[in-house]
């Protein structure tokens, strides 16, 4: 038990808010446990769960009538929202802060005061790795990097860096696609043929492709299309942080982002469903090729029809570290499902040059040695 004092009484109103009954201090919600815990006196209080609220945060809402703007009103909300100058991210605060730091590029920033109208989120995919569990998978991911400066590497040992239990927003698209495609399939056949090699006549065999065109049709149903709608964070880092255990997923409810912050999204819906169309297309041209068979193929044009498009808006759970070297900003990211991580890194340009001289060295070696044979 901690002997410092309760912060004072919440805001009244604040749905993100939830007062201990023993001592009207903040209740946090415990990462892996489906509870609330009050951090000085200790009170525990369970969120409350069904499997009809289960079926409820799986449902999608019909992409065409979000993107003609025809939403019902409970589907939007209004919250208040703090917007870095230096990276772009918005992140929801307590209307009782006024000032605070980025927790994606560590800058400062001010609060806006204002309000902003933003789809609701479905669900929410609750922390299961609690903050400790997070600096430790962070402190062995830094510690593997090779020509890491020193520095990050003393930051990787300290256990006085801290992490940011952060909320990302995502859209998760469903489509049911059919397919029509053209193209050519290559089978490989081998030819023998003489050649002079130094005077020496030798056979090989050569393997050739031969060309026939094709034409056919492929089907899938994408399920759960993740993507990020947010552009504080590198896309090709979030994207290694997959897979995701959905199933895992809760109705949206406040009392999981207590103690945490949630980041609102600036990629928009339509924005958003542009990206999934691409990736959903990779996933249909792997289908072509494996339809189209042979040992090579060519794919000239594929034509695909979206059915029964569906979507919902999910908040899945990020443990973040900003590290500030020689001027620039970093940024550690940690899976706060699985702990998996990722992120960025500076070199260390002395570790480097020594492994080049070191090389350089041990070649030279390896010329001498064999040319003194």
């Amino acid at each position: 038990m901690s002997d410092a004092s309760p912060p004072a009484p919440p805001v009244a109103g604040d749905e993100h808010r939830f007062p201990c009954e023993n001592c009207g201090a903040q209740l946090r919600f415990s990462p892996g446990q489906r509870r609330l815990t009050c951090q000085y006196c200790g009170h525990e209080q369970d969120i409350p769960h069904s499997e009809a609220e289960r079926d409820i945060a799986l449902e999608t809402m019909d992409l065409r009538e979000a993107l003609a703007n025809h939403l019902p009103a409970d589907a939007i909300e209004e919250h208040r929202i703090l917007s870095c100058s230096n990276c772009g991210a918005q992140v929801d605060f307590d209307p009782a802060q006024h000032a605070a730091q980025c927790p994606f590029c560590g800058s400062p920033v001010v609060t806006d005061t204002g309000t902003q109208r933003q789809i609701k989120p479905a669900a929410v995919l609750p922390f299961k790795l609690a903050e400790r569990e997070a600096h430790d998978a962070m402190k062995s991911w830094l510690g593997r990097l090779w020509f890491a400066p020193n520095k990050l590497k003393e930051y990787a040992r300290s256990d006085g860096s801290r992490l940011d239990g952060l909320y990302v927003p995502y859209w998760s698209f469903d489509s049911d696609t059919r397919s029509r495609y053209t193209g050519e399939r290559g089978d490989a056949y081998y030819e023998t043929r003489t050649v002079n090699r130094n005077g020496k006549m030798e056979t090989e065999q050569v393997r050739k492709i031969r060309w026939h065109r094709v034409s056919g049709r492929v089907a899938r149903h994408f399920h759960d299309m993740l993507i990020m709608a947010s552009q504080s964070l590198p896309r090709k880092y979030v994207r290694a942080l997959e897979p995701w255990m959905l199933g895992e997923l809760a109705p949206y409810s406040p009392q999981f982002l207590s103690g945490f912050r949630a980041e609102g999204y600036t990629v928009q819906l339509p924005d958003g469903h542009v990206l999934a169309v691409g990736r959903m297309d990779e996933v249909i041209r792997q289908d072509v090729r494996r339809d189209i068979g042979g040992d090579e193929q060519r794919v000239h044009s594929v034509d695909t029809d979206h059915q029964d498009e569906r979507f919902k808006h999910v908040l899945l759970p990020i443990w973040m570290a900003a590290y500030r070297y020689r001027g620039k900003s970093y940024r550690f990211v940690v899976n706060g499902q699985t702990g998996k991580v990722q992120g960025e890194r500076p070199w260390s340009a002395w570790k480097i040059t020594g492994a080049v001289i070191v090389a350089i060295i041990v070649a030279g070696v390896i010329f001498y040695v064999t040319q003194n044979r």
